[in-house]
């Protein structure tokens, strides 16, 4: 590693609070992907589709469950896990049942998703 690239990284890994917004994005946009790779696994007609959206889901899954090994060296359990866990419950809501698979969301759901938004700003909050 050349001393740009380790001085770089060493600013990086120094800024706390970008490490944190980076890894909450990059786990919250997997979860999504993770999601709606199993979605349309489900929609499959073909076994090779099937199993070809099963290995996307499930390498998503895995880069999430990294990010927040990551992130809990930024942030104790108590705040990482649910802030990780509703943010995507709100995105996979969002953009994967309703934008991308057009799914119905009632007024009642949107409701709770702002639920979920407060809830997230409570336990982040101290």
């Amino acid at each position: 590693m050349t001393r740009w690239q380790q001085g770089v990284q060493a600013r990086l890994l120094g800024n706390t609070a970008l490490m944190t917004v980076v890894l909450i994005a990059v786990n919250l946009l997997f979860n999504i992907i993770a999601n709606a790779g199993f979605k349309a696994s489900a929609d499959s007609r073909t076994w090779r589709s099937f199993l070809l959206w099963q290995v996307l889901g499930n390498l998503a899954g895995l880069i999430t469950v990294l990010t927040l090994t990551g992130l809990l060296r930024y942030l104790p359990l108590r705040i990482a896990f649910p802030l990780t866990t509703g943010l995507t419950v709100i995105g996979v809501q969002v953009v994967a049942a309703y934008w991308l698979f057009h799914e119905p969301v009632s007024p009642r759901h949107w409701i709770g998703t702002l639920l979920i938004a407060a809830g997230i700003f409570f336990v982040g909050t101290r």
